[in-house]
């Protein structure tokens, strides 16, 4: 996800940030080189470094700091940013569990009753169009139990 603009806002505390067509902010607070009263924030840009997937922000002191757009999404709790996070991780899961399973491919995917192509594009972590149902059914087939733990935020 491309990051279209960010602007600093020392009156907030924090930069405001355009992802898609979505404004969000991200609060000094939350930064690893943090600009305060008597070091504010002189210049900030989206870096064509980082893809444009990030931005950079430079201090009166010339202390420079950059944030990439994953840190903003997670800051804000965006739901598709969280359920590609959850995807992603039942998938590096599936990866190890396949790499160490005794079942070869073959067999996995007879007993899945899919294609070889869709097997693969179920192990490609970069795919964030797979069924989460299609995963949970292939931890299974290796030997995992998948548990959906749901708690309160303030309990955590």
């Amino acid at each position: 996800m491309k990051i279209r603009r960010v602007s600093a806002n020392n009156r907030r505390k924090a930069f405001d940030v355009r992802v898609g067509a979505r404004d969000l902010a991200i609060p000094y607070a939350t930064l690893e080189v943090r600009p305060s009263a008597g070091d504010r924030v002189s210049d900030c840009y989206v870096d064509p470094e980082l893809g444009r997937e990030g931005f950079t922000y430079v201090l009166e002191s010339g202390a420079e700091g950059s944030v990439h757009v994953d840190h903003v999404l997670e800051y804000n709790e965006d739901p598709t940013y969280l359920r590609d996070l959850v995807l992603h991780k039942l998938t590096v899961a599936a990866i190890d569990r396949v790499e160490t399973s005794e079942l070869s491919k073959r067999e996995l995917i007879r007993r899945l009753g899919t294609s070889a192509t869709q097997f693969y594009r179920l192990l490609d972590p970069a795919n964030t169009r797979k069924s989460i149902g299609q995963l949970i059914a292939l931890l299974h087939i290796l030997g995992c139990d998948v548990d959906v733990l749901v708690k309160d935020r303030s309990a955590a």
